[in-house]
């Protein structure tokens, strides 16, 4: 029997187990969700902020300050130039990309172009996309490595093309890379609206999702620097913004959202909220603030997750170098927190692995959801989702796949 047929007899037998394993999407698994069950009844009867708010009344556009010192430790800026919101930072991304296009925001409204341009930095967060995609936005492609983004091109692009709008970037733990950025990779960002500084109807934004500051789950995860500080060293705090939640640290979709920047962005955004709410869920900003001791708790209480998720990631890396370590034409990332691997094989072969996985009882993230458009060039990256899945769930999808990606390369790569 050859490689190919010992392959397709392994995958044959892997089929008859009928499994049905899920590797799609980076959720908490049910362990963590677990950790949280404490927000209830944590007020305990009490509902009046550390200011003396009754949080279950009316008002407090920007949040209580209660929540806003947890949201002053997962962006690291202080907490009187932070929105605590309601459970979604994506909704708070909305409204903030609404306000540049249609109102502006701390300069011009960008409606009147014939288009705007979203630079995306690949592989990258899908939610980042579908919402440029909402918005009629043009996305172009930017590529990252171990550092962050190419900095010298998306320099270019903001320089070169005054249809250059804004730029997504999650820094930390990026999704799906796992890679944290450089000191070097921060400062150039944050110095990036400078570029338009001499075209004030012209603004550049840098969009800065934090959605996994806090997801180490390996002590020597990379830190991550301070890009609102570079903001304000540049003169360009007016043009950053960024973003956060309590989705992966406490109840997912039940948490508190964040928007920080300079006081002139939290002013034109405190008018945006204004025109549709009287205020956010005080209330569930009070029993978070409390669970997490204000901010103070957060360090401790993302330990209990990375003992969750470390022998899960661990399990996936195991198998990736077992398996495929010897096969050279496959690479992945080594992540130190956050959710995701991310797996690039040949060019031209992303989607046969999925449909093979799927075809053995394995869904994975669609090939090409990690690029805007659901359309990566090359065919060949693969997000791996590992949180949501029991560790023995982890290891019977990674038999799947790893199965899959050697029986795909086998069968279509070319002659040597």
């Amino acid at each position: 029997m050859n490689d190919l047929q010992a392959l397709q007899a392994r995958y044959t037998n892997l089929q008859s187990h009928r499994l049905s394993l899920d590797l799609t999407r980076g959720k908490p698994g049910t362990e963590q969700l677990d950790l949280c069950n404490g927000l209830d009844g944590v007020l305990a009867g009490d509902y009046t902020s550390l200011d003396g708010i009754d949080t279950r009344n009316y008002g407090g556009l920007r949040g209580i300050r209660d929540a806003r010192l947890v949201g002053q430790r997962l962006l690291d800026i202080p907490e009187e130039r932070v929105i605590a919101g309601g459970n979604s930072s994506l909704q708070l991304m909305y409204i903030t990309v609404d306000q540049i296009l249609n109102r502006g925001l701390v300069g011009s409204a960008l409606k009147s172009r014939t288009k705007n341009i979203a630079i995306c930095l690949v592989p990258g967060y899908d939610r980042h996309f579908h919402l440029c995609k909402y918005f009629g936005i043009e996305m172009v492609n930017a590529a990252m490595d171990e550092n962050g983004p190419d900095m010298d091109y998306v320099e270019t692009l903001v320089r070169d093309n005054p249809a250059t709008s804004l730029l997504w970037c999650v820094p930390k733990h990026s999704n799906p890379t796992g890679c944290t950025f450089s000191d070097e990779v921060i400062d150039r960002l944050a110095a990036l609206p400078k570029i338009r500084e001499a075209d004030p109807d012209n603004p550049f934004y840098v969009l800065c999702d934090n959605a996994y500051a806090v997801h180490d789950f390996l002590d020597s995860a990379q830190p991550l620097p301070n890009l609102d500080d570079r903001a304000r060293y540049h003169g360009t705090q007016d043009r950053v913004i960024q973003f956060a939640s309590t989705s992966k640290i406490t109840f997912a979709g039940a948490g508190v959202g964040f928007i920080g920047g300079s006081e002139k962005i939290l002013a034109e955004f405190e008018r945006a909220i204004g025109a549709i709410s009287v205020g956010f869920d005080k209330v569930n900003q009070l029993r978070h603030a409390r669970f997490l001791d204000y901010g103070s708790g957060v360090t401790a209480h993302m330990r209990k997750h990375a003992e969750i998720l470390r022998p899960k990631f661990a399990a996936v890396q195991k198998a990736l170098e077992t398996e495929l370590g010897n096969l050279g034409v496959v690479t992945w990332t080594q992540p130190t927190g956050g959710y995701f691997v991310s797996l690039d094989v040949p060019s031209g072969m992303a989607k046969k692995v999925v449909q093979a996985a799927k075809d053995c009882g394995l869904a994975l993230t669609p090939a090409g959801a990690t690029f805007p458009y659901g359309n990566d060039p090359d065919d060949k990256n693969i997000r791996i989702a590992p949180t949501y899945a029991t560790l023995e769930q982890v290891e019977a999808a990674m038999e799947i796949l790893t199965v899959c990606v050697k029986l795909v390369v086998a069968k279509h790569r070319p002659p040597q």
